[in-house]
């Protein structure tokens, strides 16, 4: 896993990226993301975000993580593809208080099939609920290991030892 840093850090720029659409931070945030992928020397056969809902895109007007995902691909000089669907709704994370934790399990599901090693990108780690559910979901699309890369963490222990 590698993130650019705590929330109370960061957690500003990804405001500002995420709901302000100041879509300029994205490739300067991905530049630090991207040294720190290559530094693990991890051998990624893809990258792909954790997804987002059509009405939630449609307010927004983008996928921060997908914005990132692709941004970070380019960098690293490999494919981006969208390996999962959302298909349950569930309350924003950050309004759900310690209910975050629990997701339902089908909230993801592959829309391919890959292979290899995959980066899972998403914008905030807050209880790592997200992350491992759509973790699961590309492991079931065939990825043979999953890593992650966030913006910003919100506890850098949510996901236990994983690496």
């Amino acid at each position: 896993m590698v993130y650019l840093g705590l929330y109370g850090r960061v957690g500003g720029m990804v405001r500002a990226l995420k709901y302000g659409r100041r879509f300029g931070l994205a490739p300067l945030l991905a530049e630090p993301l991207a040294e720190a992928v290559l530094a693990q020397g991890w051998r990624l056969s893809g990258v792909t975000a954790v997804p987002t809902l059509l009405p939630r895109l449609v307010v927004r007007g983008f996928n921060p993580p997908e914005l990132l995902g692709r941004i970070l691909a380019a960098r690293l000089g490999l494919p981006y593809l969208r390996v999962l669907r959302r298909v349950r709704h569930t309350p924003s994370q950050p309004t759900r208080g310690r209910a975050r934790r629990y997701l339902p399990e089908d909230l993801f599901v592959p829309a391919l099939r890959v292979e290899g090693s995959w980066l899972l990108v998403d914008d905030v780690l807050t209880s790592g609920a997200t992350f491992l559910r759509a973790k699961e979901a590309l492991l079931k699309a065939g990825a043979s290991r999953v890593y992650g890369a966030f913006l910003a963490v919100r506890d850098p222990g949510a996901l236990g030892p994983y690496r």
